[in-house]
């Protein structure tokens, strides 16, 4: 589970590892804005929030749309399959590959079910939606740069 950090305006930038947040905090280059209620003993209480303490200009992130990634969509999708709504574990490419579909389109990837030969990955296969007669439950879209730093408990 990873910690959400803050700017010092209160703008969520990113999320790293509980380890990386500690070590934020005994640099004094953040502080603790919400924990989890656990306590391990050390100087810090577990974060679960960390503001910085300085304001750090993200002019250069808003220039365009985020940057396609697998977690990215499966994030974009509530980890919820395109296709079922069960949960999902993998990207399916709406358009195959071999159709002539984008690799790392966010419009051209969805989160789907995979790893065993029933799931919606696998019976889709190398064809359309259409074509392995699926449909899916909701447009592919491209997310916002807070939608993708949102922590996965909000």
């Amino acid at each position: 589970m990873g910690v959400l950090v803050l700017n010092a305006g209160y703008e969520p930038l990113h999320t790293v590892s509980v380890a990386h947040a500690i070590r934020m905090l005994v640099r004094d280059v953040a502080v603790v804005h919400e924990t989890d209620g656990t306590d391990f003993g050390g100087l810090f209480p577990r974060p679960k929030v960390v503001r910085l303490v300085r304001y750090v200009v993200m002019k250069w992130r808003y220039s365009g749309p985020p940057r396609w990634s697998r977690r990215g969509v499966l994030q974009r999708d509530g980890h919820q399959c395109a296709y079922c709504g069960r949960r999902a574990t993998t990207v399916d490419h709406v358009v195959p590959l071999s159709r002539g579909g984008e690799r790392t389109s966010w419009l051209n990837t969805v989160a789907a079910c995979g790893g065993t030969a029933r799931s919606c990955n696998s019976r889709k296969a190398d064809r359309t939606p259409a074509e392995a007669g699926l449909s899916l439950r909701f447009a592919p879209r491209v997310p916002s740069w807070d939608e993708l730093h949102r922590p996965a408990w909000a």
